[in-house]
């Protein structure tokens, strides 16, 4: 029980979905406008989407190419505290892989894309940094 001055943190959760996509033992990564941090593409559903629909949004918005509903599988669902953030707010991402058409480009909400190695774990946020770590457990990314 917590006393009368006693404040109790709830835990805020972010839900985010996200594409992670692998070519040469390197993860897609991109960096928004304005923003000096990489992130696993993907972002916070509208509504009631699920998580297929949000990711096929959330991925035409931001790199302009087509994920093919058919081949989108489940990789992992990581959750991690966001630095930066009041005290109790997480991140729950969502990974799945799924194959595209077109051709990636970044789109006006995004600045830049890059293709990460473990070795660039360091320069994304915690949560992705707990995919990069499975992902490297698996021998998915060198």
């Amino acid at each position: 029980m917590f006393g009368p001055r006693e404040l109790r943190v709830l835990p805020v959760l972010i839900d985010t979905v996200a594409w992670v996509r692998i070519e040469d033992g390197r993860i897609l990564c991109a960096r928004p406008r304005g923003k000096d941090v990489f992130y696993i593409p993907g972002g916070k559903r509208e509504g009631v989407e699920s998580d297929l629909e949000t990711l096929v949004r959330e991925i035409k918005e931001e790199l302009t190419v087509l994920l093919d509903p058919g081949t989108v599988n489940h990789v992992g669902t990581y959750e991690a505290e966001t630095p930066g953030s009041p005290e109790g707010v997480v991140v729950r991402m969502a990974c799945y892989s799924g194959d595209y058409r077109g051709e990636l480009a970044p789109s006006s909400e995004i600045e830049e894309v890059a293709w990460f190695s473990y070795a660039d774990r360091a320069d994304v946020p915690p949560v992705d940094q707990a995919l990069f770590d499975d992902l490297k457990s698996r021998g998915d990314l060198a």
